[in-house]
């Protein structure tokens, strides 16, 4: 076996398994979990539609580059979206199948096995999936923190020059998960001076970046690099239609960015077999090309948002995040930590949230999701918001205790 397998730790729900396995939540209330970010919108019509009509793809093998059609669709669609953004479709455009086995891969492709040292830069919190394809590959996963203080921005000027001058690959995620932040110019500008001094490749992760809540769309990674007339060396952004289009069981999406980069990937991919079906790709097609229904999705998001938020800052500090779908909620006022929290929310209204420790590790002498719980609003609007009671009247019946 793999040994390194060992160093993998469990991941955040099978933790969130094992604090309820011997708790009875209220049988006369139903379950609503804002525990998993799956999105629970519809699918849209014309996708469904344009799934049957392609279901003849599956009786040939897909290339691993994917067909034209599909790479030009993405391609149009980071101009269409970012304005000044233009890629070549044939040398800076590969499909994959969904952002998470792609930011897994990544790693696997960028990080030099032969180098013992190798350092991969996390965001803290972070999503789960860096650290095991850091590890995997071999190398050792640094957590630059997001606080409170710093608008839950990475804090970069805390990672030590040696640490920078072992870094391979810096994990970004932006909007965030879990605490929804996103990267401003300043600090892309910041990041892209530490790649050019010290030679890592960024992965940007913006899978959360067309659920926003005003009408300034989150800057992309990529966006800003030609506004800051860097172009695109040694970066790739990672997007997809799962949460976009709420059809995160078709497993599409794509990473555009460094040509010189996106050909080893290629290699790579073509014997790691994730190539998608034809049936997959004509389908993201008519999902890359229409925009009225992510239009309409992220309406639905903003009514969640704009009612949940200011009920659940009655009894935590919470607010609205910059963008995604989801609330970094401080329960510390409670008297809670965050996984007490959790456990009894659970075992009295039957409302599952997220305990934050679980998407951190303690860095710098502190875990940054301690005393958080995250909550993803996926569910319809009358879900969301019988929850969001629930946990109010939680946290009223519990100051009173």
């Amino acid at each position: 076996m793999n040994p390194l397998l060992d160093t993998l730790q469990p991941y955040p729900f099978e933790k969130l398994r094992k604090l309820f396995a011997d708790v009875v939540p209220p049988p006369a209330l139903a379950a609503i979990s804002f525990g998993i970010g799956e999105p629970k919108h519809a699918t849209p019509s014309f996708v469904l539609d344009a799934y049957r009509t392609a279901l003849g793809g599956l009786a040939v093998y897909p290339a691993t580059a994917g067909g034209d059609a599909l790479r030009a669709a993405a391609a149009d669609w980071l101009t269409r979206r970012y304005g000044n953004v233009e890629v070549d479709p044939k040398t800076q455009i590969l499909p994959v199948a969904g952002t998470r086995e792609a930011l897994f891969s990544i790693a696997q492709t960028v990080v030099d096995p032969t180098r013992g040292d190798a350092v991969v830069v996390c965001p803290n919190p972070f999503y789960q999936i860096y650290e095991g394809a850091a590890l995997l590959a071999g190398a050792t996963p640094w957590f630059a923190n997001c606080l409170a203080e710093n608008g839950y921005a990475c804090d970069y000027a805390a990672v030590p020059a040696e640490v920078w001058a072992r870094t391979q690959l810096v994990y970004v995620c932006s909007p965030g998960n879990p605490t929804g932040a996103t990267l401003s110019l300043d600090g892309w500008r910041e990041l892209f001076a530490l790649s050019d001094r010290y030679g890592f490749v960024i992965a940007s992760d913006e899978c959360y970046s067309e659920i926003y809540f005003n009408d300034t769309p989150p800057l992309g990674s990529l966006e800003a690099a030609q506004q800051l007339g860097r172009g695109f060396d040694r970066l790739l952004a990672f997007t997809s239609l799962s949460k976009r289009s709420n059809v995160p069981g078709l497993r599409s999406g794509f990473v555009a960015g460094d040509a010189n980069l996106i050909r080893p990937y290629l290699l790579y991919r073509t014997y790691h077999g994730s190539a998608l079906s034809q049936t997959v790709q004509d389908v993201s097609v008519v999902a890359w090309r229409d925009e009225q229904h992510v239009v309409d999705n992220r309406a639905q998001y903003r009514r969640k948002f704009a009612t949940v938020t200011p009920l659940l800052a009655e009894v935590l500090d919470v607010r609205l995040p910059d963008a995604g779908f989801y609330l970094w909620a401080d329960v510390r006022r409670t008297g809670l930590d965050d996984v007490a929290f959790a456990r009894a929310l659970y075992a009295q209204t039957h409302v599952t949230v997220l305990p934050g420790s679980y998407l951190a590790r303690e860095a710098a002498g502190v875990n940054p999701g301690s005393g958080h719980v995250r909550l993803a609003l996926v569910a319809e609007y009358d879900e969301c918001v019988a929850g969001a009671r629930r946990i109010v009247e939680f946290c009223r019946r519990h100051a009173r205790a």
